[in-house]
């Protein structure tokens, strides 16, 4: 889905280095031909109500499409998914393992104060300092960022990390192996700044808004939980002027349908998904709202292999096996999905892996060996496999979850039970490991195969508790220490070749984004593959 329209930020994060002067500010730049409404807000479905505004302490992407508003990083992307200037407006390497930033001298946070360098040292060090507890504080050590394990470790201070402020408007940072992607993994919601004194000031109650100060487009206005999060224009944003909605207001509707009939209503301008069962219907009768485009995600399985019974190998691979993928993408689902068998998606970029032994059975040939893989586990008529399935409350994961554990009931007579909760509490649950297999998801943080494959380390518990191999993890290690792209690229399909034959979990479907989007939305980024939608970039047209 990428345009390939290669600019220079792409370039230096790919490994050519040199200093980056002469980008141009992407913002919601109106066609002239265009002319606007007098009513310029937006009303964005968000699929559920967030565990938290603070970047340094989320993980979902609910909480990451509010944040990217709020908050602005060292770099973006524009609506065709390419690394450009946010708070930097350039950087240079001559390494790629030491990079220097230049601020914008204009940026500054919502009450007043410039955004510099040492808000950045401050924010980047917040989230490996184990004080705080973020869930992404692996992010930095996957850069390879100067003492971050160790720090992540409690072995030391936090004041090691490898950043650096040299003056005001010039960060440094410091990696322990050289990383030619970094630039893109800093466009990352972890690592995007929070004002120091704001935070100190207020603790876990600054994002709140009366007390919220950022340096991204938008502010926090008002906040009603399990209601709405409205935003209203940052007027110290740098870019302020090139902004043209007047309020973004985030619905946190988990299901489908209602979101639907409220987008069908007047009231959603943006929807978060489109039930699947209404999908055929919409593209007849609303062809012109109804969006659809590649996304760099994977929805899987996660299996708890630290519990029974999928402590046993055998038995992850045949309830995997027993999953019929084919039915779930073109059936169930139908827009466009395809079917998983390796972690990575096939959208990201310079990827073409191999399918692996069991992809390539026919269902009828899977669904043999799953059941002789459970036979020999011990598990037949009078000793049923039982086991519940966890996913978070949302009528297309329910859909999903009813008919797999269909599936498996017929194939393998596996009596399972569905167990639903509510985003906060169900990511808790994952974090404490206290499931037997559950719906999980990823989105890519970078187009690069190991925002995938660093997943599944084992340190990593991003996403929920995951099994630990030594054989894998001493994978993923090769892969980020690899001086050439293409030992990289060989160990990336090893990794996932090693996933294969563990089984930790069972890949389902590769994503698309399919969502109604108003006519009367301009600026939406529908080539921008990880979805990163920025409301500063949309506006709305007259009718």
């Amino acid at each position: 889905m990428y345009k390939n329209k290669i600019t220079q930020a792409l370039l230096l994060a790919v490994g050519i280095s040199f200093t980056a002067t002469s980008f141009t500010a992407v913002a919601a730049h109106v066609p002239a031909d265009v002319k606007l409404a007098a009513k310029q807000e937006l009303v964005r479905g968000n699929g559920a109500e967030v565990a938290s505004l603070d970047p340094q302490k989320t993980e979902g992407v609910p909480e990451s499409m509010i944040i990217r508003d709020l908050l602005e990083g060292l770099v973006n992307q524009d609506a065709d998914g390419n690394t450009i200037p946010g708070a930097a407006e350039s950087w240079e390497t001559t390494d790629n393992k030491n990079f220097t930033f230049h601020l914008r001298k204009d940026a500054k946070w919502s009450n007043g104060d410039p955004v510099t360098a040492h808000d950045f040292v401050y924010s980047f060090e917040r989230v490996v300092d184990p004080a705080t507890a973020s869930p992404y504080a692996w992010y930095l050590e996957m850069t390879t960022m100067t003492n971050a394990a160790d720090i992540i470790a409690g072995k030391k201070d936090k004041s090691t990390l490898g950043v650096k402020a040299v003056d005001d408007y010039t960060f440094e940072v410091h990696l322990e192996s050289a990383v030619p992607y970094f630039v893109m993994m800093m466009g990352h919601t972890t690592v995007k700044p929070v004002h120091r004194a704001t935070v100190e000031k207020y603790g876990s109650h600054w994002t709140k808004p009366e007390n919220f100060v950022g340096n991204g487009a938008f502010v926090v206005s008002r906040w009603v939980v399990n209601e709405r999060i409205e935003l209203t224009p940052n007027k110290n944003y740098w870019d302020n002027a090139n902004t043209v909605l007047t309020k973004v207001t985030y619905l946190p509707i988990e299901n489908q349908v209602a979101e639907m009939n409220r987008f069908l209503s007047g009231e959603i301008d943006l929807t978060n998904e489109v039930p699947s069962e209404h999908f055929k219907r919409l593209q007849k009768e609303y062809p012109e709202s109804l969006q659809i485009k590649g996304n760099l995600g994977i929805y899987y399985y996660s299996f708890n292999t630290h519990k029974p019974p999928f402590d046993d190998l055998r038995v992850r691979k045949a309830v995997s096996y027993a999953i019929d993928r084919n039915v779930v993408a073109n059936i169930l689902l139908g827009q466009g999905q395809k079917p998983a068998y390796f972690l990575t998606p096939e959208i990201v970029a310079d990827f073409n892996p191999q399918l692996p032994a069991y992809g390539k059975l026919t269902q009828k040939e899977r669904n043999s060996e799953a059941q002789k893989l459970l036979a020999d586990a011990g598990y037949n008529k009078s000793n049923p496999l039982k086991f519940s399935l966890l996913y978070n409350t949302s009528a297309n994961h329910k859909k999903l979850a009813v008919a797999i554990a269909s599936m498996w009931k017929t194939t393998l007579g596996a009596e399972v039970t569905l167990n639903n909760q509510e985003w906060k509490t169900y990511l808790e649950t994952l974090n404490q490991g206290n499931f037997q297999a559950a719906r999980s998801s990823w989105s890519g943080d970078y187009n690069e195969p190991s925002t995938f494959t660093s997943l599944m380390e084992g340190s990593n518990t991003a996403g929920g508790i995951h099994y630990q191999s030594a054989a894998y993890d001493s994978l993923i290690k090769r892969g980020i220490e690899a001086s050439s792209t293409a030992e990289r690229k060989e160990l990336y399909y090893e990794q996932e070749a090693q996933l294969a034959k563990d089984m930790p979990i069972a890949p389902i479907y590769q994503y698309v984004t399919t969502r109604l989007v108003n006519p009367h939305v301009g600026g939406y980024a529908v080539n921008n593959a990880e979805d990163k939608l920025y409301s500063k970039d949309m506006y709305i047209i007259a009718e």
